[in-house]
């Protein structure tokens, strides 16, 4: 079953930052939205997503590890809305010209020196 991505939705594969970007790059290009993917617009579609993912967990209180407790619809909305998150934040960064994937990993480095492992 393909979704309007043109994937697979159900895959075991990995997939590369790399490879969602240039599928979003197309499927924006194929569709004339190109002109109005600025950075304003993607943050501001991207901070509506997160809205709608915490949504998700408003009046749940603490939910467990691996969501034993959850609907696989449940679940399967959770997988949409974390996916929006992604996918727009994958095009912002584009947008903006940045390697997400490097930053993340950069980020990692400088996270590891400021918040070192304590002896205990």
């Amino acid at each position: 079953m393909e979704n309007t991505y043109g994937c697979s939705s159900k895959t075991t594969k990995d997939v590369s930052l790399q490879e969602i970007r240039d599928r979003l790059a197309e499927f924006a290009e194929v569709r004339g939205w190109v002109q109005y993917h600025s950075p304003r617009n993607l943050l501001l579609a991207l901070v509506g997503e997160v809205g709608e993912l915490s949504e998700i967990f408003q009046w749940k209180g603490e939910v467990a590890r691996g969501l034993p407790n959850w609907s696989s619809d449940d679940k399967e909305h959770l997988e949409e809305e974390l996916s929006d998150v992604l996918l727009y934040l994958v095009q912002l960064a584009d947008i903006c010209g940045l390697d997400l994937g490097q930053a993340a990993l950069t980020k990692i480095v400088k996270n590891a020196k400021k918040y070192p492992v304590m002896n205990q």
